[in-house]
C-alpha cells in the first residue's frame, strides 16, 4: 500500500488506503468538470455562505481534525489545533474579502472605455504537502472556490485521514458534487493527470523533485502553475537586536512544527559582537527541548513525520560532519521507537558542504558567524532558496534596508518568517514561483479579462 497512515511516533502503521483507478479518477474529473459548468455562475454571497460553513465545521469538530494531523504526521496536539484555527480563518477571510478582490477594474483608454473582469478558468489541480495538511489546502482552496473554479485535490499520500477529512467537511457542508475532490493516487499519477484537457491550472507545495515534474508537465501542455517549494530561510542577528527575545523566536523559528516548516528559520547568522552569546543561550534551549508523545501537553519536540524523514535528515548530518561541520548540540537519533530526532546544531559551515545547500527540513539548526551586516547580507544570498528571511535589529529603519537586499520572497523584522491569511506568501529562486494568500493569491488562477467598448467613430 503506497497510501498509509502510519503513526511516526511508534512508526506502526495505524490505517490504509487503496488507490483510485483510472477509470474512477476519470469520472472525478468529469465530476469537477461538471461541477464547474454551474459552480462559475453562483454569487460570491453563495459561495462564501459555503466557505463560511466550512469554517464553522472546522471549529466545531478542532480537536478531533487535529488529532488526526497529529496520528499522521507528528505534530504537536497544540500546534495541530492552531492549524485548524488558521485554517478555518483562511477560508472565512475570502469569504469575506473575495467579491472586493474580484470586482471589476475601470480602465481609462485614450479611446472609448474598458473594464477588466476577473473570471474563473475551470478545474484546477492541487498537489499539496504533509506538514501542514489542513492549512496548505485551504489556502489553495478557499480563493479558488471563491473565484468560481472547482478543485481536484491530491494530498500527500502520508497523510490520508486528514485528507478524507477534507472533503468530508465540504460534504457536510452541502457542497456540490464535484466541488471538492480528493484523490487518492501517488504522486507519479498526479502529473501524469496535469495533461488533462479538463484541467486548467496546477498548484504544488512541495519538493523541488516533485515541482519540477509538475512544472514540465504544466509547461508542455500550456497550463498555468503556481509552486511553493523549499526554502533555507536565514536568521539573521545584528549587534542591536534584544538577545532574550531574540533567543526565545530563535527557538520558535527553528523548532515550530517539530522543525518540518518550509519557512523555518534554518540558517542562523549572528554577527561576531554578539554570536557567543547568542550561541550560548540559544544551545541551552534546545537541549532542555522535552522531546516525546506529540499527544502529551507537556512535549516540546515530536518526532519527524516519518521515519524516512529521519533517515534522510540523519544523512544529511552525518555527511556535513564528514565534510568538516562541526556539531555544537546533538546530531543523532534518539534511542527510541518513533521517527525522533535529537536537537541539533551544526556549524563551521562552507561551501561544498551538504549542510550549507542543503534544506534541513526538521530539528537541525545551521550556525554561522559573520564580521558585520554586509557580510550576514552576502551570506544569506549565497543560497539558491529564496523564500523567507528574518532580520533582528532594534533599529527597525536599519532592518527595513537590509530586508532590500534579501533576495527572497518574504523577509521579516524582528520575528520568524510566518503566515496569515491577509499576508501574500511566495518566494523566488529554486523556492518557487506565483504567490497564495491576501489579494495576490486569489488572482493567480483567474483569467484577467479585458472589456474595451468603442465608439463607431473611435480611431483604429
Amino acid at each position: 500500500m503506497s497510501i498509509q497512515t502510519v503513526n511516526p511516533n511508534t512508526n506502526k502503521t495505524v490505517k490504509s488506503f487503496e488507490e483510485m483507478t483510472e477509470k474512477a479518477v476519470d469520472a472525478k474529473v468529469e465530476k469537477s468538470q461538471i461541477a464547474f459548468t454551474h459552480w462559475k455562475e453562483t454569487s460570491y454571497q453563495q459561495r462564501a455562505d459555503l466557505l463560511h460553513k466550512v469554517a464553522r465545521l472546522m471549529r466545531i469538530k478542532k480537536l478531533e481534525l487535529a488529532k488526526t494531523i497529529t496520528l499522521e504526521m507528528g505534530k504537536l496536539l497544540a500546534q495541530a489545533e492552531g492549524e485548524i484555527d488558521l485554517s478555518a480563518d483562511i477560508f472565512d477571510y475570502y469569504a469575506d474579502h473575495a467579491e472586493a478582490f474580484l470586482g471589476s477594474k475601470i480602465l481609462n483608454p485614450e479611446h472609448g472605455s474598458a473594464i477588466i473582469k476577473n473570471s474563473p478558468i475551470g478545474v484546477l489541480l492541487g498537489v499539496m504537502p504533509w506538514n501542514f495538511p489542513y492549512y496548505q489546502v485551504a489556502r489553495f482552496v478557499a480563493p479558488n472556490i471563491m473565484v468560481g473554479n472547482t478543485i481536484l485535490l491530491k494530498h500527500a499520500s502520508i497523510v490520508p485521514q486528514c485528507a478524507a477529512a477534507i472533503e468530508a467537511l465540504f460534504e457536510e457542508a452541502k457542497a456540490p458534487e464535484g466541488l471538492y475532490t480528493n484523490l487518492f493516487i501517488p504522486g507519479k499519477r498526479a502529473s501524469a493527470l496535469v495533461a488533462d484537457k479538463r484541467i486548467k491550472g496546477v498548484s504544488l507545495t512541495g519538493s523541488e523533485a516533485a515541482g519540477a515534474s509538475i512544472a514540465m508537465e504544466a509547461g508542455k501542455h500550456l497550463k498555468k502553475v503556481v509552486l511553493e517549494l523549499g526554502g533555507n530561510d536565514v536568521f539573521i542577528i545584528l549587534e542591536d537586536a534584544n538577545m532574550e527575545k531574540t533567543v526565545e523566536w530563535a527557538v520558535v523559528g527553528r523548532m515550530n512544527n517539530n522543525g518540518q516548516c518550509c519557512v523555518a528559520s534554518k540558517r542562523f547568522i549572528a554577527v561576531e559582537a554578539i554570536a557567543d552569546e547568542f550561541i550560548k543561550k540559544f544551545k541551552a534551549k534546545l537541549s532542555k527541548m522535552k522531546v516525546g508523545d506529540p499527544m502529551d501537553p507537556a512535549t516540546e519536540l515530536g518526532p519527524l513525520s516519518s521515519e524516512a524523514a529521519a533517515v534522510h535528515l540523519e544523512d544529511q548530518v552525518k555527511r556535513s560532519v564528514n565534510q568538516g561541520a562541526k556539531v555544537l548540540l546533538g546530531g543523532k537519533r534518539l534511542n527510541r521507537d518513533g521517527a525522533f530526532m535529537e536537537p541539533t546544531i551544526l556549524s563551521d559551515l562552507k561551501p561544498g558542504i551538504a549542510a550549507y545547500h542543503e534544506e534541513l527540513f526538521g530539528p537541525v539548526a545551521s550556525f554561522y558567524v559573520v564580521k558585520d551586516e554586509q557580510a550576514a547580507i552576502d551570506l544569506a544570498n549565497d543560497s539558491d532558496f529564496g523564500l523567507g528571511a528574518s532580520i533582528f535589529t532594534e533599529d527597525v529603519e536599519r532592518g527595513k534596508k537590509i530586508a532590500d537586499q534579501i533576495d527572497t520572497g518574504m523577509v521579516f523584522i524582528n520575528h520568524p518568517t510566518w503566515t496569515q491569511a491577509d499576508l501574500p506568501f511566495g518566494g523566488t529562486k529554486r523556492s518557487g514561483f506565483g504567490r497564495e494568500l491576501s489579494e495576490l493569491g486569489i488572482k493567480e488562477f483567474v483569467n484577467k479579462k479585458l472589456i474595451r467598448i468603442s465608439g463607431l467613430n473611435d480611431p483604429f
